[in-house]
C-alpha cells in the first residue's frame, strides 16, 4: 500500500513541530453530560492551526441508555449506536462477540486537515495519539468504515485506520479493540514513520508495508550537535552509577538485581573482579571524553561498544522522561533533522553486534572461543576477558591516562 508523503509545507521540521490541544467542557450539573463526553483535538504546527478531529467518549456504565444518547447526538454516533446497542441500551451479541469486552466506545469522526497535511501516515498517528490520551484497556474504538465516508475527512481517516490495524465490523464501522495488542504495535510503527519521516523529509513514496528508513549520505554517520550533547550526558550519567557499582561491590559477585550498571551487563560478567569493574567504568568516561572534545564517538573495544549500547538506551530515556534536562544540554544548539535518531546510529556505530549474544541463554557458553557456535560464527571478543582489548592495533587508547576514581 503506497500513501504519498505530506505536501513541502509538512516535510522535516515542521512534522516535528505538530502538536495537539486537547478541547472538553464539562457542565457539573448536566445529567446527559455523565454518559457521553465530547472530545475536540487541535491540530497545530508552530501554533498555527492545521486540523482538527473529533471524538466522543460514550460511557457504558454511567449512561442510562447509551443508545438513545448516542443516537440523540445524530451523524456518525447514531451510526455507531445502531449497530452495536439494542433498544435498551446493551451492547448486542454481534459486537459482543467482536471485540475481547465490551465496555465503553470511543467514537472518532470529523477530520479535518489542510491539504499540507492531509496524509493517512499523519492522521493515523493523531488518532493513535487520542486514543492514547482518552481509552485504557476498557474502551472500544470505532471509526467510520468505506460507505460512512461522506467527505475528504473521513476518506482520509478511514485510510489511516488501516494502518492501526482496524478490524471492518460492517461497510460503515471499522473497530479498533484496546484490549488486544496489534493496534498497540501498530501505533507503534505509524510513530516510528512519522519520526523517521520528520528526520528525512524527501519526495518520494512512502511504502506503508516498507520497515526500512531511507539511507542517508556518508555524513550521516557523524552526530548531530544536539544528539551529541544528550549523549554525552546519558554516558556521565551511567559513569557515575558504575563507579558507584564499584565502589560498592568491589570483587563481589552481583546478586539478582543488585548494580545500577553492573547489573545491565550480560550474565557472564556478574563475577568479573574488581579490576575488570573499573575498565568498565572507564569505558563510559572515554565515550564521554571523545564525545566532549569534537563530539564524534567510535567504539574502538567491546567494553565501549557495550557502554555505548546503553549510553544511547538512556539516551532515548532521557527524552521521554527528563525534557528539562534535555532542554538544558541542548540549549543553543542547532537544530537538525536527524537528531535523536537512535535507531539510525545502533547501525552505523558499532563493529557489530556480537556481544548481545551473550543475553541469550539459550547460547550458554558462546563466549568460549573453544566453543563450536563461537567458532562457526567468527565471534570477536565476547569473553570478557577480551572486552578492553582494541578491535585494532591502531585504535589503542593511551594506556597512561588512568582512572577516574
Amino acid at each position: 500500500m503506497l500513501i504519498s508523503r505530506p505536501g513541502p509545507a509538512a516535510a522535516g521540521a515542521d512534522l516535528a513541530l505538530l502538536t495537539l490541544d486537547f478541547h472538553h467542557t464539562h457542565q457539573l450539573l448536566d445529567p446527559a453530560a455523565q454518559g457521553m463526553q465530547s472530545w475536540e483535538a487541535r491540530i497545530t504546527v508552530g501554533g498555527t492551526p492545521v486540523g482538527s478531529l473529533e471524538a466522543m467518549r460514550d460511557l457504558y456504565r454511567q449512561s442510562d441508555n447509551l443508545r438513545e444518547r448516542m443516537a440523540d447526538e445524530q451523524s456518525f454516533p447514531a451510526v455507531v449506536a445502531a449497530q452495536l446497542l439494542d433498544e435498551e441500551g446493551h451492547f448486542t451479541h454481534e459486537f459482543e462477540d467482536f471485540v475481547d469486552s465490551a465496555s465503553s466506545l470511543l467514537v472518532v469522526d470529523r477530520l479535518r486537515m489542510d491539504d499540507a497535511f492531509a496524509d493517512p501516515l499523519i492522521v493515523a498517528a493523531v488518532v493513535a495519539a487520542v486514543i492514547d490520551r482518552l481509552t485504557d484497556n476498557y474502551f472500544t474504538v470505532v471509526l467510520p468504515g468505506k460507505t460512512a465516508c461522506t467527505d475528504a475527512g473521513s476518506v482520509l481517516l478511514a485510510e489511516a485506520d488501516a494502518l492501526l490495524s482496524a478490524e471492518v465490523f460492517s461497510d460503515e464501522l471499522q473497530i479498533i479493540d484496546d484490549a488486544l495488542a496489534a493496534p498497540e504495535e501498530a501505533a507503534h510503527r505509524v510513530r516510528e514513520r512519522l519520526r523517521s519521516l520528520a528526520r528525512h523529509g524527501g519526495p518520494q513514496a512512502w511504502d506503508a508495508e516498507d520497515e526500512e528508513t531511507s539511507d542517508w549520505d556518508e555524513d550521516g554517520e557523524e552526530l548531530t550537535a544536539r544528539t551529541a550533547a544528550v549523549l554525552r550526558a546519558a554516558l556521565e550519567e551511567l559513569s557515575e552509577q558504575a563507579w558507584q557499582d564499584v565502589a560498592d561491590m568491589a570483587d563481589a559477585p552481583l546478586g539478582r538485581g543488585e548494580g545500577r550498571v553492573l547489573g545491565l551487563l550480560p550474565p557472564v560478567t556478574v563475577r568479573q573482579d574488581r579490576a575488570w569493574r573499573r575498565q568498565m567504568a572507564r569505558c563510559f568516561d572515554d565515550l564521554a571524553a571523545d564525545l566532549a572534545r569534537d563530539g564524534t564517538v567510535r567504539p574502538r573495544c567491546t567494553g565501549e561498544e557495550m557502554a555505548l549500547r546503553l549510553g544511547i538506551d538512556r539516551a532515548g530515556a532521557l527524552l521521554r522522561n527528563r525534557p528539562r534536562l534535555v532542554a538544558k544540554k541542548v540549549a543553543g544548539l542547532e537544530e537538525d533533522r536527524r537528531d535523536f535518531d537512535w535507531d539510525w546510529y545502533l547501525d552505523v556505530l558499532f563493529e557489530d553486534h556480537d556481544v548481545l549474544m551473550l543475553f541469550d541463554a539459550c547460547l550458554d557458553g558462546i563466549e568460549d572461543g573453544t566453543s563450536e557456535i563461537n567458532q562457526a560464527l567468527g565471534l570477536a571478543g565476547p569473553a570478557p576477558a577480551d572486552w578492553f582489548s582494541p578491535f585494532r592495533p591502531g585504535q589503542a587508547r593511551d594506556p597512561g591516562r588512568g582512572f577516574r576514581h
